[in-house]
């Protein structure tokens, strides 16, 4: 036996005896002898030319081992595929079993960006006719990418899989359009889908610090193909709660203050409130259709960003492709967790270790996924749904998603601050607070610039005792119950202004006695902790159009209804469930004027005003959320 692997074998016989729970590899799929890295894998560059002549830059690295063909793994990104030149990556892919198993991976910056040629364009709309072979979009640059490397480099076994996170994985969706033959399989994880609904908007209500912080740097125009990123925003405070506030003020204060004009896509969003033709030419969901590759759909129920992106291009691809292989992998990550933590926890929340949830997902989702359409094995996951439900911290495996079988029920908001699957009748019509822009209500007890990550699973305790949320929770729970699929908010409100956002959070109350874990944080106790599970917020002003926003009638009764996100959690017996509603989150949303103007980030400080807010709770004014029970 040769030393490398004497020592490799005796550290595996150390981890076993001290109990250090060392699992190596899947079982399904042997370990090496020793992990590969780059330095096993020979480095190339290409310009490869467009369909219109534009060139994008692409590094190829392909295994030295010459003994067998290879499929390709791509990844599009417009955020560097460097570093280029001979420096090689220090990671190939998040999982070191694609490495040591030997693909070629391929990166390359998009049109646009980086070293690649030509214009770039966020969220590029898609062709709707393909037949003119002079005209582009991602697809067939997708295409014309894939055909070259087919036909360009050597030892390759004709097939072809993509993936991509965020952005890339974006990119990795638009792949699936008009897809190239060789092209087999697909993974778009945590990807945008429509930013109207997702990352930057939430029906239309603008994520400031995220949106900000990204478009202030991503956002620079570049001169032509450079290696480098822009210069990062200089904040002349790390209160984030302080900068958006009293720094800028109204957004309408950005440019002339800080942005100077400087970033044209900055001045596109402002342009474009309403969900107009610009923003519905880049919602990819329509064009989810004649699919052919299979497809693994990636999030985290935890996703910050794209939580809606990867729900919803897997329902879109689900129903416009009847029998294709179409799968959803929902874990308990934050954004990308699964390729840039061990998933086990988020925050102050602790999941669970046994296995890790990002270990589990790499070795026995997406490593045999791939194995089985670029190398023919035959182990790839059969089930249409693989969930992690919280609350338990287990997975679970569906052959549909949402799961068949559930109960709908409706948990209604009471008028005494009580919380039921029935409607509480001796109580007051409706609960009312006060919303002032001047003190908007934080999003986060953490002193930040960015739209925090942690924030999804955050104790809100410190917003339940603000005069300007309302919470309602039901008595103790007296058995579990799981809530699986959608959730809907249909609220009775009014106000005495004309315009107001409403945010909802759903909320697991711990009990008193819960135990702390290992991740919460100095001065934090899990007693009592308030976990928000779920939130979204809708800008009122589209309730009954995102094309053609209407002001509140003062004081009219006015149903606000609007779609949470899917769930799969679990309350546990002996904790309550909650919900909160608020009409301010700050600075995680810009902050409604309250008094209704045709732009928002044109508004002026004098269109800031206070405003009296009621919820309701009787009779056909019944505010309730809709959710589906499924048994365990």
């Amino acid at each position: 036996m040769k030393t490398k692997n004497k020592v490799f074998f005796l550290f595996l016989l150390i981890a076993v005896i001290s109990g250090l729970g060392f699992t190596g590899t899947s079982t399904l799929f042997p370990a090496k002898d020793h992990d590969l890295s780059s330095d096993d894998y020979d480095k190339f560059e290409y310009m490869i030319p467009m369909r219109d002549g534009v060139k994008l830059f692409t590094s190829v690295y392909v295994p030295k081992d010459k003994s067998e063909k290879y499929p390709f793994l791509i990844t599009r990104t417009p955020y560097s595929s460097g570093p280029y030149g001979d420096q090689k990556k220090n990671s190939l892919h998040h999982s070191q079993q694609f490495v040591n198993e030997k693909f070629i991976f391929v990166f390359q910056d998009v049109r646009g960006k980086f070293m690649s040629e030509g214009k770039f364009v966020n969220m590029r709309p898609e062709l709707n006719d393909y037949s003119d072979k002079t005209k582009i979009d991602e697809s067939t640059d997708t295409w014309d990418t894939v055909d070259w490397l087919i036909k360009n480099v050597s030892n390759n076994n004709g097939k072809v899989g993509l993936w991509g996170i965020s952005y890339p994985g974006f990119y990795a969706a638009t792949a699936t359009i008009h897809a190239h033959p060789a092209i087999k399989a697909i993974s778009p994880q945590a990807p945008i889908a429509d930013w109207f609904f997702d990352d930057f908007h939430h029906h239309g209500a603008f994520f400031l610090p995220h949106s900000f912080g990204f478009i202030s740097i991503f956002g620079q125009p570049r001169k032509g193909p450079t290696k480098e990123w822009g210069k990062r925003f200089e904040y002349p405070t790390p209160d984030g709660y302080e900068f958006y506030l009293n720094d800028i003020g109204p957004l309408s204060n950005a440019n002339t203050k800080y942005l100077k004009n400087k970033i044209p896509f900055w001045d596109t969003i402002i342009a474009h409130p309403n969900y107009d033709d610009f923003w519905q030419k880049r919602n990819l969901l329509p064009h989810l259709t004649g699919i052919k590759p299979a497809v693994l759909i990636v999030g985290g129920w935890f996703d910050a960003e794209d939580l809606y992106g990867a729900l919803n291009i897997y329902s879109s691809i689900e129903k416009n492709n009847p029998g294709i292989r179409n799968s959803i992998v929902m874990g308990p990550w934050r954004h990308g967790g699964w390729a840039r933590s061990k998933g086990d926890h988020l925050g102050n929340v602790f999941f669970s270790n046994k296995p890790d949830p990002s270990n589990y997902f790499q070795e026995k989702i997406e490593f045999p996924f791939f194995m089985h359409y670029l190398k023919d094995k035959k182990n790839a996951p059969k089930a249409e749904a693989i969930m992690y439900e919280t609350g338990t911290n287990k997975w679970r495996e569906f052959e549909t998603w949402p799961p068949e079988g559930m109960q709908k029920k409706k948990l209604y908001l009471s008028g005494d601050g009580t919380l039921d699957f029935t409607v509480h009748q001796e109580t007051p019509d409706y609960r009312e607070f006060i919303s002032d822009p001047d003190i908007p209500v934080p999003f986060t007890q953490v002193i930040t610039t960015r739209m925090t990550p942690e924030y999804m699973t955050d104790d809100q305790r410190f917003a339940s005792r603000r005069n300007d949320v309302l919470s309602y929770q039901t008595k103790v729970l007296d058995k579990d119950i799981t809530l699986a699929g959608k959730l809907k908010a249909r609220l009775f409100v009014s106000t005495n202004r004309t315009s107001a956002d409403w945010i909802v959070k759903l909320i697991d109350v711990y009990p008193g006695d819960f135990p702390d874990n290992q991740y919460t944080a100095d001065g934090m106790r899990m007693g009592g902790y308030q976990q928000m599970v779920r939130s979204e917020v809708f800008r009122g002003r589209f309730r009954n159009s995102y094309e053609n926003p209407a002001p509140f009638v003062p004081g009219k009764i006015t149903e606000v209804a609007f779609p949470l996100q899917d769930i799969l959690h679990t309350f546990k017996k002996g904790h309550r469930i909650m919900i909160q509603v608020q009409s301010t989150w700050f600075p995680l949303v810009d902050r409604n004027p309250q008094n209704y103007v045709d732009n928002i980030f044109m508004a002026k400080e004098e269109d800031f005003v206070k405003a009296i807010h009621k919820v309701y709770a009787k009779g056909e004014h019944s505010s309730y959320i809709e959710v589906s029970v499924l048994e365990q």
